[in-house]
C-alpha cells in the first residue's frame, strides 16, 4: 500500500497528498471528501505510521470497527488532513460529479492551511480541473495508494456519522443503517413518507417523485 507514495518520494515528490470522496451513489445526504498527506520514508515518524496503519485499505473492505479504528489513529499520525461535505442542495445544483470534485478542492484548501501538498494522488480516473499542482489519477486507488486509503476511510467515518445524525432527526427513513443508499428499505420509506430535506431531488427516485429533470 505504499509502494505508489515510495515511488513519488523518489521522483522528489516530497508531499504526496491522497484524496478520495465517499457518498457519489445515495439519494440523501452531503457528498463527502477527504485529504491526506502521510509521513514519508526517512521522517522520524514514519516506521510509527507504518505499523500503526497495518491493514488499511479501501474503507468499503474494512469493517465499521476497522474504519473507527483508522479514523481515530489517522489525524495524530497525518502531517495534514482535511474532510470536506457538499449538501444535497448543492449537488442538485452542480451535479453529483462536479459536486464530488468540489468537495476534494474543498478538502485540499483546508490541507494546504498547514503545508502545500507536491503532488496529488486521487482515486478514480479523473483529475481535478483548475489545480496546478501535479496530479494522478489511479482507477481503485484506495485499494493501492494508502494516502487514498487513508482519506477513503476519513471520508467515510465523517459521512456515517453524519447519516446517523440525520436518523435521529428523521428516523422514518432509515438512514442509521443504509446511509441514504437506494435499498429496498429506503424506496419503500420514500414511497411512504415522501422527501425530507436531506434527499437530492435530482436523483431519479427522488426526482420522480416532483417530476423534476434527471441528471
Amino acid at each position: 500500500m505504499w509502494s505508489i507514495e515510495s515511488e513519488k518520494w523518489e521522483q522528489g515528490f516530497a508531499r504526496v497528498c491522497g484524496l478520495d470522496e465517499v457518498g457519489r451513489g445515495p439519494l440523501a445526504g452531503p457528498v463527502v471528501a477527504a485529504a491526506v498527506v502521510l509521513p514519508r520514508a526517512g521522517d522520524p515518524d514514519f516506521a510509527e505510521a507504518q505499523r500503526r496503519l497495518r491493514g488499511l485499505t479501501d474503507s468499503k473492505q474494512l469493517s465499521e470497527r476497522q474504519r473507527e479504528r483508522f479514523a481515530e489513529i489517522l489525524p495524530s499520525i497525518a502531517r495534514a488532513w482535511a474532510v470536506a461535505e457538499l449538501s444535497p442542495a448543492e449537488i442538485d445544483r452542480l451535479n453529483i460529479l462536479r459536486a464530488s470534485q468540489e468537495a476534494m478542492r474543498l478538502a485540499l484548501a483546508k490541507v494546504r492551511r498547514k503545508l502545500t501538498p507536491d503532488i496529488l494522488l486521487i482515486d478514480g480516473h479523473l483529475v481535478l480541473p483548475g489545480i496546478r499542482t501535479p496530479q494522478v489519477a489511479l482507477v481503485k486507488g484506495d485499494s493501492r495508494s494508502i494516502s487514498i486509503a487513508a482519506a477513503s476511510v476519513l471520508a467515510k467515518v465523517h459521512r456515517d456519522r453524519v447519516m446517523v445524525r440525520l436518523h435521529d432527526a428523521h428516523p422514518q427513513y432509515g438512514f442509521d443503517r443504509h446511509k441514504g443508499y437506494p435499498t429496498r428499505e429506503h424506496q419503500a420509506a420514500l414511497a411512504r413518507h415522501g422527501l425530507s430535506p436531506h434527499h437530492r431531488l435530482s436523483f431519479a427516485p427522488c426526482a420522480r417523485l416532483l417530476q423534476l429533470p434527471l441528471f
